[in-house]
């Protein structure tokens, strides 16, 4: 290992791989250097074989943080994984399995899905209009979404999509997943006002589209193994401790890191911090860049104060349902002996990602209430914003309060807020390296999340026990003790109680 390189890369995840790839690909001649504090999993079955991956949440590609004590969710902590290996997240992102992990006093059955999901184009288009720069619209990203896949099919629009790109995709069609649930949810969703989108990956998610998977006909694909990281010098299980600065004329530059062994390394050009939305601020802070009382309190010599590093963090916040069917018998889910067929195990047990808006009228009171000065030309007013992404998926089970087995007697839906006006923060704990971060999303902490939620929630159960299709399959729901099913016709006290209690 050299002590000097052109470039120093820190945190090889997803950003961290594909751009130390791409500079060595324009730029053979320079030096990089790639630094990841986790191990090299790819050749592990587990990276890449559905049926072993579950195990890596929680595993030792897992950094396993934790959030602070929440106050808007009854002071419960909750679960807060990334990625720690060579590829980042797209190493336990995507780990098309049931993984099961403790959340507070609760047990938590959650998909972990490869979804090859593009953002919708209004959210884009307000970046640019932010910075003003046409770079950041969604017009300005087409060009590389286009570049960097290899879309399943071409009965879609090729002004849209790309057939070249490195990264492969799959759907619950193309890789015959002939799911027994995937007509009736259609119809039921179809029943309560849901148009089916034959592309929702075009810019314009709205409505029921089929899941698109990162996959190559089931296989997993973390970053680090489709983009080639040939010449480039890969430092494993190395962790940063902080960026080296130098003062040159009347500005700050990065001149290096140092790890936390204390050796050095040296950049002739650029230091390139790219660890996550967790270390990234956190090394920062280390290094002295940050508000200047909370690095003093840690006892670092502040180098440059800004306060705003660690502010601002946005985080989604979901709420998973578990649902009784009427029929268990009849193979419907994950568990029974008659949900066994071969290309189930190619992907995600779950036919469907609905994205929808949330009522205007609803949407302008929440705003209201927080203060906002509420005119038609609002960003989350204008244009109609995608807020909540739904998914039903075939499989439910969990260890305790309610204690569900794993049988098919049960499927699961999660209500994700799309658009998250809360924000929190990310904090030092200590001066030293190898302590996790202080995570505080704030979750659920606006009034425009808990409208969201509660609409995405009352959409579901509309679904799902007033709709003819919904109720053919539905029992109702499965809670733990001291908690009532919610209904349709909850209100928002409940709602809000249910959310606050098991939201994360």
């Amino acid at each position: 290992m050299a002590s000097v390189y052109d470039f120093i890369i820190v945190g090889g995840g997803i950003a961290g791989c594909t751009l130390a790839s791409q500079l060595h690909k324009h730029l053979p001649q320079q030096s990089i250097a790639l630094i990841e504090a986790g191990l090299d999993v790819n050749s592990h079955p587990r990276a890449t074989d559905i049926p072993n991956a579950a195990p890596l949440v929680g595993s030792e590609s897992d950094w396993k943080y934790s959030t602070s004590p929440q106050r808007h969710l009854n002071g419960r902590v909750c679960p807060n994984n990334a990625g720690k290996a060579l590829g980042g997240g797209s190493v336990i992102n995507a780990c098309e399995a049931l993984v099961t992990f403790r959340s507070c006093d609760r047990w938590l059955i959650l998909y972990l899905r490869g979804g090859w999901i593009r953002g919708d184009a209004s959210d884009y288009d307000l970046w640019a209009s932010l910075v003003k720069d046409p770079r950041w619209s969604y017009h300005g990203f087409l060009p590389y979404f286009r570049r960097v896949e290899n879309y399943h099919t071409r009965e879609v629009d090729h002004a849209e999509h790309g057939f070249e790109g490195p990264v492969r995709t799959q759907s619950v069609s193309s890789t015959h997943r002939d799911y027994p649930l995937r007509d009736p949810l259609k119809a039921a969703w179809a029943s309560a006002g849901v148009v089916y989108t034959a592309d929702a990956n075009s810019g314009h998610p709205q409505g029921l589209g089929e899941l698109v998977e990162n996959r190559a006909d089931g296989a997993r694909q973390p970053t680090s193994s489709i983009y080639s990281l040939a010449g480039v010098e890969v430092m494993l299980d190395t962790l940063v401790h902080r960026v080296l600065l130098e003062k040159r004329g009347d500005a700050q530059r990065a001149s290096g890191v140092q790890l936390s062994n204390g050796e050095v390394i040296k950049a002739n050009r650029e230091v390139i911090l790219s660890a996550g939305a967790f270390r990234t601020p956190q090394t920062l802070l280390l290094s002295g860049i940050g508000p200047t009382d909370e690095l003093t309190a840690h006892g670092i010599t502040a180098v440059i104060d800004a306060p705003y590093v660690g502010k601002n963090l946005i985080d989604h916040f979901l709420l998973a349902q578990w649902w009784k069917l009427r029929h268990p018998q009849a193979g419907l889910a994950l568990g029974s002996p008659g949900f066994m067929k071969p290309a189930y195990a190619k992907g995600t047990p779950l036919d469907w990602v609905v994205t929808q808006s949330v009522p205007q009228e609803g949407l302008k009171g929440a705003l209201a209430n927080d203060g906002d000065t509420v005119e038609e030309s609002h960003p989350l007013l204008t244009p109609t914003r995608s807020f909540v992404e739904s998914l039903v998926g075939y499989a439910g089970t969990n260890e305790s309060s309610p204690t569900i087995p794993m049988d098919g007697g049960h499927i699961t839906s999660t209500v994700i807020g799309l658009l998250p006006t809360s924000r929190g923060s990310v904090t030092l704990a200590s001066a030293d390296p190898n302590a996790s971060p202080c995570i505080d999303p704030n979750y659920n902490a606006t009034e425009v999340d808990r409208y969201v939620m509660r609409s995405g929630l009352r959409q579901m159960m509309q679904v799902l026990l007033e709709t003819n299709e919904g109720r053919a399959l539905i029992e109702g729901e499965t809670v733990g003790q001291g908690y009532s099913p919610l209904t349709f016709a909850s209100s928002d006290e409940q709602l809000d109680e249910h959310i606050r209690a098991f939201g994360e």
